[in-house]
């Protein structure tokens, strides 16, 4: 309830103020209007002298100010006619003035009147201002003397004797206007700063918040200086820029040196920043240690990225001026002084200045790892950093060169980067390692040494290797596979036409790579893999000789390699996956001619099916696996095939399901039939694994008919396909009274199921049919081995 009472009266005690203001401001309006000026100047006395509260906030007061400052124009502007009417002389105004009765409003309508008697021109200008700025030191009290001051300098800022303005000639010459700016802003800042000391120590807080919000008044001092014509860099040089900076150091006030600090940045060119460099650096080590230097700094630096940025023909300029020399000195120093200064502010100025450097100096790698390196040196001796500002900083500090080089490698060519990395935590480090290969992917980089390889994974292994058992079985499901998948993909970007250096780039990744733990191998085996199996390819088209070099890396040796690699999934368990591997492998030495090496990824994946697989449908797509790859090869000699085959068929013949045994065993009658010119060609074997397919439909459908159900036609209209298939191959023993037969028996069956036929099954045998007529129809040697069946 007391803030609640307090506001209260402070609202009553404005409208009583801005009450009695308005009631002197009529009554001062008529006496203008009459002309009768004693009146007038008395009425305008008590208007202003409601100005001499102190029950009033700094923002309640300034409403009151504003309300007095718009009747102060009028008068103004009534001064300014009746002197130009020659009614009033402005000498005799300038007195007359003099003569109220409190100081406040004596002060007011002097500096009302001494606006007028500078635009006359009666008296030199800065006669005028320097008159004015001294007898406003009459008044101490902060807020009052502040809104005084600040209405000085309101009146006088377009009658300065400025370079090109009216004012400026004879005596009047741009130093004196640049004096008084310089005086008004000293005393306005002394009055500011003696705000804080002045009530009970317990309403320091408050304090701080009314000083806040009065801080723009002081400012604007700097605002004018910087609009002054006048004001070159010569002159900023020599007399601006020292005055100022004794004025923020003498102070020592913690408030007032951050805020005028930022306000020199902000205000003044950027280009007498940089000219002017060691002369505003020097100020920062003398602040305050209380004084937030840093983000004043950053935004130094930021400005004069920026300035670099937006013209090359500057960058002589900072050359010349040696700014990163002087910048990173200063950075240096200001951590080095404030001891108690938190990692994260350390960090941001380093992100500045690196950024800085990108921008100006991009060739100079020395400078970038010369600041990470102090970044570590900064970090030394502290555990794994765990303050989110300052991991945040820490990427925004890595993630800067790879947004400015758009290349990995040149982050993997600075020492410091990757120790830069050793301070993160294990989240942060994954998050950073993320960052890294979306850079890479996103700039399509190809990093193409053995060496850059291990330094890459090394940066990454936040992702590549169980750091924290607890962490991981924490993190979701999806976000893991979200980030096993990046690996992946990385894992293809790394790529040489050097066949020795690509072997090396792939060993170097499989020893990071297993060090990994059992869950993560799913996702990385499979794209090492097939990164090998390229570079076979690669060696195969170049039988061997590679920019008509003889290379050591042989097929064997990659083989072997691989059948390693692969054996390593044993331990997550994925024999699946690790079977399909084998049989890439074995796909590919199939290509490269050795029957010993292929025959071998085989027998693995037998032994895996064998002794790994156990659920039914995992067994189907596997054995449907194992017999595609078998029937494409031509590599094996008559012994070793029969051996295979007859593992594949007897496989097939062993699957849980009728339905699933007789799909498996007609599809190995491919293994008995391949159509190149030198392929198998066993018609009398197709036909056994015809029926003994056949066989196993109609066990199949007597089962079905045994339990009342249906539908296992479908597996009859299969088989007369693939009789017409191997028909139209010129198998001689798939005979048309065969194929015939089949199609009646699967009449039969469709009729005998009609009470609930399958319309899928009714359509699938309608278009096999109207296939047999087509080509019985078209003609030619196909047509005449279709002539012969009757549908």
């Amino acid at each position: 309830m007391v803030p609640d009472a307090a506001a209260a009266d402070e609202e009553k005690c404005l409208a009583d103020g801005m009450g009695r203001l308005q009631h002197n401001a009529f009554y001062m309006h008529r006496a203008l209007d009459s002309n009768n000026l004693k009146d007038a100047l008395r009425y305008a006395g008590q208007m202003l002298s409601e100005l001499r509260t102190s029950s009033l906030t700094p923002h309640k007061y300034y409403e009151l100010y504003m309300r007095a400052f718009d009747e102060l124009r009028k008068v103004e502007m009534f001064f300014m006619e009746e002197t130009k009417r020659g009614t009033y002389s402005v000498t005799d105004l300038y007195e007359l003035v003099q003569h109220a009765a409190n100081i406040l409003p004596r002060l007011y309508l002097l500096c009302t009147v001494g606006s007028v008697y500078i635009k006359s021109k009666e008296a030199p200008a800065k006669d005028v201002l320097k008159d004015l700025v001294e007898m406003c030191r009459g008044i101490q009290h902060p807020v009052r003397g502040l809104f005084l001051r600040s209405y000085l300098s309101q009146i006088s800022r377009d009658k300065l004797p400025d370079i090109g303005s009216g004012f400026e000639g004879g005596a009047n010459t741009v130093n004196d206007a640049i004096e008084f700016v310089l005086q008004n802003f000293t005393e306005m800042n002394k009055l500011w700063v003696r705000m804080q000391y002045q009530g009970p120590i317990g309403e320091k807080a408050k304090r701080g918040k009314e000083r806040s919000e009065l801080r723009d008044l002081v400012g604007k001092n700097l605002h004018v200086l910087s609009q002054l014509e006048g004001v070159d860099l010569d002159m900023y040089k020599e007399t601006v820029l020292p005055r100022i900076l004794e004025q923020v150091v003498n102070c020592k006030d913690e408030l007032a040196q951050h805020y005028l600090m930022d306000c020199i940045i902000q205000v003044f060119p950027d280009e007498y920043h940089l000219q002017t460099l060691e002369t505003l650096l020097s100020a920062f080590p003398q602040l305050q240690p209380t004084v937030d230097i840093k983000m004043v700094l950053s935004l130094l630096m930021d400005r004069l990225s920026n300035y670099a940025v937006s013209t090359t023909e500057v960058l002589p300029e900072f050359l010349q001026a040696e700014a990163f020399a002087k910048l990173n000195s200063a950075v240096g120093e200001v951590i080095e002084a404030q001891v108690d200064m938190p990692i994260s502010g350390a960090i941001t100025l380093y992100v500045s200045l690196l950024t800085f450097t990108l921008r100006i100096h991009p060739d100079r790698l020395d400078y970038i790892d010369q600041i990470l390196g102090a970044c570590v040196q900064r970090l030394s001796g502290k555990t794994k950093l765990e303050d989110s500002k300052a991991t945040k900083q820490i990427i925004a500090l890595l993630s800067a060169p790879l947004e400015k080089y758009k290349d990995i490698s040149t982050a993997l060519n600075l020492p410091n980067y990757p120790r830069v990395m050793d301070h993160l935590d294990n989240a942060t480090n994954k998050v950073m390692s993320a960052i890294i290969i979306q850079n890479i992917m996103k700039n399509n980089t190809c990093i193409s040494t053995a060496d850059k390889v291990d330094t890459l994974f090394e940066l990454i292994k936040g992702l590549v290797k169980d750091t924290d058992e607890a962490q991981d079985d924490e993190l979701d499901e999806e976000d893991f596979k979200e980030e096993q998948n990046s690996v992946a993909r990385l894992i293809h970007m790394l790529r040489t036409d050097d066949a020795e250096e690509m072997f090396k780039i792939i060993s170097t990744v499989r020893k990071h790579i297993l060090l990994g733990g059992p869950k993560r191998l799913a996702f990385t085996v499979p794209p090492l893999v097939f990164s090998a199996l390229k570079l076979l390819r690669h060696l195969q088209n170049h039988d061997g000789d590679v920019n008509g070099q003889e290379v050591s890396v042989t097929q064997k040796k990659i083989f072997q390699l691989l059948h390693q690699t692969i054996e390593a999934l044993s331990s997550v368990p994925s024999s699946e996956l690790a079977l399909r591997l084998y049989l890439q492998c074995a796909e590919a030495a199939n290509d490269c001619g050795l029957e010993p090496v292929s025959y071998e990824f085989l027998t693995q994946a037998f032994i895996l099916y064998e002794e790994e697989m156990a659920d039914s449908k995992v067994q189907v797509t596997a054995i449907h696996l194992i017999i595609g790859t078998l029937q494409r090869m031509n590599v094996f000699g008559i012994e070793n095939r029969d051996t295979l085959t007859h593992k594949a068929t007897g496989y097939s013949a062993k699957l849980l399901k009728k339905t699933d045994q007789c799909r498996a065993v007609y599809a190995c009658s491919h293994l008995f039939w391949v159509n190149e010119q030198d392929g198998v060609k066993d018609g009398e074997r197709v036909l056994l694994c015809l029926k003994r397919a056949l066989r196993i439909a109609n066990a199949a459908q007597q089962m079905n008919a045994t339990r009342g159900g249906n539908g296992h036609v479908t597996l009859f209209i299969e088989m007369l396909n693939k009789y017409l298939y191997f028909l139209e191959k010129g198998s001689p023993q798939i005979t048309s009274s065969a194929i015939h037969d089949l199609i009646e028996l699967i009449r039969t069956e469709i009729q005998r199921d009609n009470t609930t036929s399958d319309s899928s099954a009714n359509a699938f045998f309608s278009s096999t049919l109207r296939y047999i007529e087509f080509h019985k129809q078209k003609g030619g040697t196909v047509s005449e081995n279709y002539e012969q069946i009757k549908v």
